[in-house]
């Protein structure tokens, strides 16, 4: 009996729930999917995420279904609603992550690989996303770093109440490696929120709008060429002279997990496609 308990104990967390999409693809990346118990109604990747129990979406988790599922350890992101304080109260163990930058993703992922007992995947994984991603920095260092700004919201149907990335984003460090130059970067938030005049003396030279698509189920190429021909109303921008305005609906460019590589390929591709990524 002490024996099978000292087993369990070294093989880390066997019943875990995820409280962010990011967290969820980050235990599926480490090969962790059959420990997981439960995950929020936005964790769509993989597909086998979606089929497991709900505890609520990302804003409100249900700490009532989070116990329910008997856990021995609850991810939570640092940034994420409050509500997950009292989870130490109802003697849950709880794991904080924190993957806001490129340095926190890889963080996180150590971390929840030391929490499951699989440090040495995690180590893995880190290493090949860091060597993707150079690889991408490599093939675009000699090339213009185009201006990039990423819309992430605005209102629907117009270039107003327009939020873009900023500094504070890990989306801002995948545009530098995507051998971009963000168009807000000097802004110290993660996403501010910006007039149409500011874009205009940005002037930026490549636009990717998901600003009408956070919820990416459903999108079509018709929302998203409508979503271009918005832009195109505004010749004085560089972006639309070139024709570098992209309208994107994927989890991949939000989510902070280990599809950031996959995101940084897709904004390498905008910015310079003569790269060939």
């Amino acid at each position: 009996m002490v024996i099978a308990v000292l087993l369990l104990l070294l093989a880390g967390a066997q019943r875990i729930v995820s409280t962010a999409p990011s967290v969820t693809e980050m235990l599926y990346a480490l090969g962790l999917g059959d420990r997981v118990a439960g995950v929020t109604t936005f964790c769509r990747y993989p597909s086998e995420a979606a089929r497991k129990p709900k505890i609520g979406d990302y804003l409100r988790p249900n700490l009532e279904t989070i116990v329910a599922l008997q856990p021995d350890l609850v991810i939570v992101e640092t940034t994420g609603v409050r509500r997950v304080e009292r989870l130490p109260g109802l003697k849950l163990k709880v794991l904080e992550v924190d993957d806001g930058t490129l340095a926190g993703i890889y963080d996180s992922i150590r971390k929840i690989g030391a929490a499951a007992g699989v440090a040495d995947r995690a180590a893995a994984l880190c290493a090949r996303m860091q060597a993707a991603l150079g690889e991408i920095r490599r093939r675009t260092a000699a090339l213009p770093r185009r201006r990039m700004m990423f819309v992430a919201g605005r209102a629907p149907g117009r270039l107003e109440d327009l939020i873009v990335v900023g500094r504070g984003s890990h989306l801002h460090e995948l545009i530098e490696t995507a051998g971009a130059a963000n168009a807000f970067g000097d802004v110290a938030a993660a996403y501010a929120k910006v007039s149409f005049e500011q874009v205009l003396a940005r002037d930026p030279e490549v636009i990717v709008d998901m600003g009408e698509m956070a919820q990416t189920v459903g999108v079509t190429e018709a929302d998203k060429r409508a979503v271009v021909a918005l832009w195109e109303r505004q010749p004085a921008l560089a972006a639309v002279r070139q024709r570098r305005v992209f309208a994107v609906a994927a989890d991949l460019f939000v989510v902070p997990g280990p599809r950031v590589v996959e995101a940084a390929q897709a904004l390498a591709r905008m910015a310079h496609p003569e790269a060939g990524l």
